[in-house]
Formats: structure tokens, C-alpha cells, sequence
């Protein structure tokens, strides 16, 4: 991958069926990402299963498939080069995994493309509602707004300002700045627009999809934040011994760092010592935000820790909360939240169960204002502020202090029930 261009994590979001999978299989066959050979494979895939005209989405599920089965994935699949930048998709577009990668913090995506189809009958859907919600609530700030299947529109330009007129709507809703998201005609299928320009579209005076993400301000790293590294694996290789595998979320960390594990298994952290760190097979002397790093620590054994636990300095060790005040938005519940509540809350790397203690008020999701005081019940599309209570300890931070750390998704039998984030707590 190109040494010196600055890397991005950017996540392809939108309504089931808009063209997500195949705009991303288009910008990697454009960009010579993929090469013939293994188009050709998928297109007759694709034929095989009586999919003609899926093998750009293939690209992006053959990832899928291959993630689920737990493979490392040939690098070059999940990653694109543009003129300044180096990409990774944060994953196979999809709702579920779209939620769930984006909120457990495995990947914080530093940029989104909104697909919406410009398919007369198509336009602002649900789900594209939804994902509009996430990105604001999850901390995404830069949007990029691809309007997609304009070969089913004739590639009008009335057609494509009535989609954008209507995205705006709901941008502006949620407390996005209109002036400073860009809207993309194409056609992914065909490949207008995508990376290459089309003559079907000469009232379109901006650039292609890929030079557009050129646009995209580059991500300050908050390493002068303190060290909070969630834990997603723990091993014990032999030879070396205790080895937790995570990413770093913000800070660094040193070899020969004095590190604690917060909660772990007493709930008073377990100490170690920062022996070596690892990063794709190399030895690193430091870990910043956004590595994905495996490292030895001494002192500790594997059963004492386990995956989400979060790493910090001794000096400055994470917060366990023994509750939390959060902003939430209910996103997909079938009745109504009450108090007395306890879903499966997941935060950073960790799922734990938290109780609904406190419906503090409800809020208008598109200003923030107080909407009503001290609620009986908050439902489908309501914004709130609630006092929360982990039933095991917890670490979690305030998203004044360390927002990185504050995000969760609440999740109730295999569903996003609601996402929020930490605005305030109580320290063990």
C-alpha cells in the first residue's frame, strides 16, 4: 500500500438495495483494485447462481463470506488508493453489519457515502432515514451523498434534484451542515460517474465519485487524549505468553509501558507490563489511534482478562461506571422502553447488560431541544436523555472527555433496539 498517503476508514451506508455493494465493487474494478481475472470470476459466479449483473456486488460479499469464515482477507480487497489518500471500507455494506461494526467500535468510520437510488419510486427510504440518524448520533461527520441508478432515471437532472432536495431534508433534520456535504450523481452498474466520467450526465459539473473522495479533510489522531485501547482477543501463545489483540482508540502505548486492565476480572483492574507490540507481523515501539496491534504484557495471566476490558495507563486508568446518563435514540423497538429495561448494551468491544433506571426527557431529534419532561415511555424515533445502569462493571467515557469511548448501541434479541452516547457518570 502507498507509504505516506494519509489512510481513511470510510464506510458505504444506505437502504438495503440502493447499490451499495455494487457502487463498491465498481470503484475497486475501476480503479484496478481487482483485476480482470478475478471479475471474470465472479461474473460467472454470478451467472452460475442466476445473478447476471451481481458480480460487482460479489466483490464486496465474497468479503463477507470470508470475514464470517475469519480469514485474513487479501489486502487488496478492502483497500483503495485515490490520488491523496489510501481507503479501507470498513466493511460489506449491509444494516447488521453496518451497525454493528460501526457502534462496537471496531471501526470508527472517519467518512460515510450515503447511497440513495435515484430509481423513480426509490429516493429517501427507511433505512436511509436510519442510517442518516447513526451517522449523526455515532459521530460521523463528513457525508458524502452518492445518487445512485440514474440510468433508471434517464439520467435526468430534475430527477436527481428532487433526490437531493429530499436527502437535505433529512440531513438537516438530524443537524447536518448542508453547505458542506457534496452530492454525487452515477451510475454504478453501468459505471457512470463512479471513477470514470460520463458523457450521460453533462449537466453534472462537479467531479466523479473517487475524485470526491479526495474532498474528505483528513482525521486528526487524538493520540494526545489518554491511552484507551478496547481488548478484542486475548491469546496465549506459547513461547511469548498473554497476548490481547485490539485497536487503539486513542493515546499511545509504548513497549515497556506500565498498563492496567480495566474492569478485568475483580473489577480492580489487573496491571501489567507492555513486553512488545505487533502490528501485520512487525515489531512496533508504539501503537497509535486507529493500529490494530497484538502485544505481550507481562503480569498478567489470560483468565484475569478478557475481551471488553479496556487498556489505559496506570496513570490515567479507564472509567468503569457504575451508571451513566446517556443521550440514546430509539431506533428499531417493537413496543415501547420503559424503565426497568435491561437490553444488551454494546460499547466499544464489550456487551454487557444494562438497566434503564431513569427516562430523564425526551428530545427533538432534529434540534436537541427538551421536547418532554420525565416521559412514561419513549418508542420507535424518539430522542431521550436516560440514566443507565450496567448490571456488571463497565467501562465507558464521556463523550466531553474521550468521545471515542462513549458510543454504544443498545441490541435486543439479534436487533439495534437504539444507539446513543455517554453524557455523563458515576466512577466506581
Amino acid at each position: 500500500m502507498a507509504k505516506g498517503k494519509p489512510h481513511i476508514n470510510i464506510v458505504f451506508i444506505g437502504h438495503v438495495d440502493h447499490g451499495k455493494s455494487t457502487t463498491v465493487g465498481r470503484l475497486l474494478y475501476d480503479t484496478g483494485t481487482i483485476d480482470e481475472q478475478t471479475m471474470r470470476k465472479l461474473k460467472d459466479q454470478a451467472k452460475e447462481l442466476g445473478k447476471v449483473g451481481f458480480e460487482f456486488a460479489f466483490v464486496m460479499d465474497n468479503l463477507k463470506e470470508e470475514r464470517e469464515r475469519g480469514l485474513t482477507i487479501d489486502l487488496s480487497h478492502k483497500k483503495f488508493e485515490t490520488q491523496k489518500y489510501y481507503f479501507t471500507i470498513i466493511d460489506a455494506p449491509g444494516h447488521k453489519d453496518f451497525i454493528k461494526n460501526m457502534i462496537t467500535g471496531a471501526a470508527q468510520a472517519d467518512a460515510a457515502v450515503l447511497v440513495v437510488s435515484a430509481n423513480p419510486g426509490d429516493g429517501v427510504q427507511a433505512q436511509t432515514k436510519e442510517h442518516i440518524f447513526l451517522a449523526r448520533t455515532l459521530g460521523v461527520n463528513q457525508l458524502i451523498i452518492y445518487i445512485n441508478k440514474m440510468d433508471m432515471a434517464k439520467y435526468e437532472e430534475k430527477r436527481f434534484n428532487e433526490v437531493k432536495e429530499e436527502v437535505s431534508r433529512q440531513l438537516k433534520l438530524v443537524g447536518y451542515k448542508i453547505d458542506d456535504i457534496l452530492f454525487i450523481p452515477g451510475a454504478s452498474f453501468p459505471g457512470d460517474n463512479v471513477v470514470k466520467k460520463s458523457e450521460h450526465l453533462p449537466w453534472h459539473k462537479g467531479g466523479t465519485l473517487l475524485e470526491t473522495l479526495d474532498t474528505i479533510k483528513e482525521p486528526q489522531k487524538p493520540t494526545d487524549l489518554p491511552l484507551r485501547l478496547p481488548v478484542q482477543d486475548v491469546y496465549n501463545i506459547t513461547g511469548i505468553g498473554v497476548v490481547p489483540v485490539g485497536k487503539v482508540v486513542t493515546g499511545v502505548m509504548k513497549v515497556n509501558d506500565k498498563v492496567i486492565f480495566m474492569p478485568g476480572r475483580e473489577g480492580k483492574g489487573v496491571i501489567g507490563e507492555v513486553k512488545s507490540i505487533e502490528m501485520h507481523h512487525e515489531q512496533l515501539d508504539e501503537a497509535e489511534p486507529g493500529d490494530n496491534v497484538g502485544f505481550n504484557v507481562r503480569g498478567i495471566e489470560k483468565k484475569d482478562i478478557a475481551r471488553g476490558d479496556v487498556i489505559g495507563h496506570v496513570s490515567n486508568p479507564p472509567t468503569v461506571a457504575t451508571e451513566f446518563t446517556a443521550q440514546m435514540v430509539v431506533l428499531n423497538h417493537p413496543t415501547v422502553i420503559t424503565v426497568g429495561y435491561t437490553p444488551v448494551f454494546h460499547v466499544h468491544t464489550a456487551q454487557v447488560a444494562c438497566q434503564i433506571t431513569e427516562i430523564v426527557k425526551k428530545l427533538d431529534p432534529a434540534t436537541g431541544a427538551t421536547k418532554e419532561e420525565k416521559p412514561d415511555f419513549i418508542k420507535n424515533g424518539d430522542a431521550a436523555v436516560v440514566k443507565i445502569k450496567p448490571i456488571q462493571p463497565l467501562c465507558i467515557e464521556k463523550q466531553s472527555t474521550i468521545p471515542q469511548m462513549a458510543r454504544f448501541a443498545v441490541r435486543d434479541s439479534g436487533v439495534t433496539v437504539a444507539a446513543g452516547m455517554c453524557i455523563d457518570l458515576v466512577k466506581k
